[in-house]
């Protein structure tokens, strides 16, 4: 694995050595010698996958509030997504400040989401899927999330919007209140 360090420190987009034969070919996507060397230390405790039928849904932007924070590891198995992660970190200089970042099962790319961090998605393709390794396990009185369409985090989504659940367009835009954690 290639592990390339963000604008957003502590965030890596992760590029997937491929071994290729003629039988195909094989990449490793988790080894915790490789990770430790970046810093990661904690459990993957849960993972989950998202099925996206169209072209244009976006999810998101999603975390977890403390104590329930979480690191996320996210690789798209099918399809492309446009990911985007948000610094949440109240004494981070970039806080508020994003990455969008193409996943795709072609590009065999994963990002490293640091805890603190809202992520989501907007489908490029019909049909695409994730899979996400989780450090927390969910917890519902400590989900949380931001407007995907939020005029504060300037976030241009590639596509309209053709599917976003009442969930995530019920999120309050940010005000000047909002600290971070």
């Amino acid at each position: 694995m290639i592990f390339e360090e963000t604008k957003l420190k502590g965030a890596y987009v992760i590029s997937l050595e491929l071994k290729t034969d003629e039988r195909g070919g094989f990449a490793r996507t988790f080894c915790k010698n490789e990770f430790e060397q970046i810093g990661h230390k904690k459990e993957f405790v849960q993972i989950n996958q998202s099925y996206n039928i169209k072209k244009g849904t976006v999810r998101g932007m999603h975390f977890q509030l403390p104590p329930h924070q979480e690191i996320k590891l996210i690789r798209c198995a099918k399809g492309a997504v446009n990911d985007v992660i948000i610094d949440l970190r109240k004494d981070s200089p970039t806080f508020l400040k994003h990455i969008v970042v193409e996943l795709s099962e072609i590009n065999k790319k994963m990002i490293y989401v640091p805890e603190n961090f809202a992520h989501g998605f907007q489908t490029l393709k019909d049909d695409s899927e994730l899979i996400y390794h989780h450090t927390a396990f969910y917890t519902p009185q400590a989900d949380s999330g931001l407007r995907f369409d939020d005029p504060a985090l300037k976030i241009t989504w590639p596509l309209s919007p053709v599917i976003v659940s009442d969930k995530d367009r019920s999120y309050k835009l940010i005000d000047s209140n909002f600290k971070g954690y």
